[in-house]
């Protein structure tokens, strides 16, 4: 099926559909896997993504086991998932594609004359995620960086905020600005409440992370009323607040083995060591201190660095709700 003929609502209520949509030439005749799960009954639509990283497999399960246990009969309204938005990058278990070295979450909305990433990121944007009524973008650190287990939310949307109380994770972050190519800044831009995900990552499928996606889309789909019942409060841990830009960490520009000193969610105050590299003979040729105050969101997980490796980020944070 080609993406502009997806339309949901052609698909038979009370079912579950697994589909592929073909993305044609301009993404390199690449297919897009979808799962449908129309509810017996109308009501809003979520739309879940996950492997716009090919190296962040956590989404991935999350999405099939969801998608297995979801009885359409009780349901209100439609699921509709992605479990695996960048097949190029996945396939070869990277974060970028190799196809042309693209980052999807860094190429939305997308266009069909700039190569195959950007074209998968214009089908993704325009026939999955903008005729929904939330979004959520499952991710997760990946092999070689290490996040809390957490889910970010929209700081200006109350209805952002509001569903990620009620996902269940117990680190959420607020983040009042949204760098431009995400999934999130074109949901954003469009007037789409939606929220994301970051698991500790390290390559495989931790089960206490596949617990917080796996509960956290069934809670979302209860606070959406497509799921009968309500969502149980989790406690919070930690409450975070900042922008969350990646691109802004602490990069690395010696090439060496990584000692980090800290641990994710540490409180850290202005130059405090965060960590070192060394060379083959122990020797430091590297320390990273905090420019600021904060807590650390973000620790290079994979010890060999080479020169413009992202190694710590640093956020700010609220009081507990």
């Amino acid at each position: 099926m080609r993406p502009e003929d997806f339309h949901p609502n052609q698909f038979n209520r009370g079912q579950k559909h697994a589909l592929d949509l073909e993305l044609g030439p301009a993404a390199q005749d690449l297919t897009l896997p979808v799962l449908l799960v129309r509810g017996s009954q109308p009501g809003k639509t979520l739309v879940v993504t996950a492997g716009v990283h090919g190296d962040e497999f956590e989404g991935v399960r999350a999405i099939l086991d969801v998608y297995a246990v979801l009885n359409p009969e009780q349901m209100h309204g439609d699921l509709i998932a992605v479990p695996v938005a960048n097949p190029p990058a996945f396939w070869s278990g990277a974060r970028t594609s190799p196809l042309d070295d693209g980052n999807l979450a860094r190429s939305f909305p997308g266009s069909l004359n700039s190569g195959p990433t950007s074209a998968i990121a214009h089908h993704v944007a325009e026939s999955i995620i903008r005729p929904t009524d939330f979004f959520l973008d499952l991710h997760s650190a990946g092999i070689k960086l290490l996040m809390p287990t957490m889910v970010g939310y929209d700081a200006h949307d109350p209805r952002s905020r509001d569903a990620a109380l009620a996902f269940g994770a117990k680190v959420i972050w607020a983040h009042p600005n949204v760098a431009p190519g995400r999934t999130i800044s074109f949901a954003k831009a469009r007037g789409i409440p939606w929220l994301y995900t970051e698991a500790r990552g390290g390559g495989g499928v931790d089960p206490d992370d596949l617990h917080v996606f796996t509960v956290g889309i069934q809670n979302l789909l209860r606070h959406l009323s497509i799921l009968p019942g309500t969502a149980p409060p989790t406690p919070l841990r930690s409450h975070l607040y900042g922008d969350g830009d990646i691109d802004a960490s602490l990069l690395a520009t010696k090439r060496g083995f990584f000692i980090p000193n800290v641990g994710l969610l540490q409180e850290v105050t202005p130059g405090e060591e965060l960590g070192r590299i060394v060379d083959l003979h122990g020797e430091t040729i590297e320390t990273f201190r905090a420019p600021s105050k904060g807590v650390v969101v973000l620790i290079r997980g994979l010890p060999v660095v080479e020169p413009g490796t992202a190694m710590f980020l640093l956020t700010g944070s609220l009081s507990l709700l």
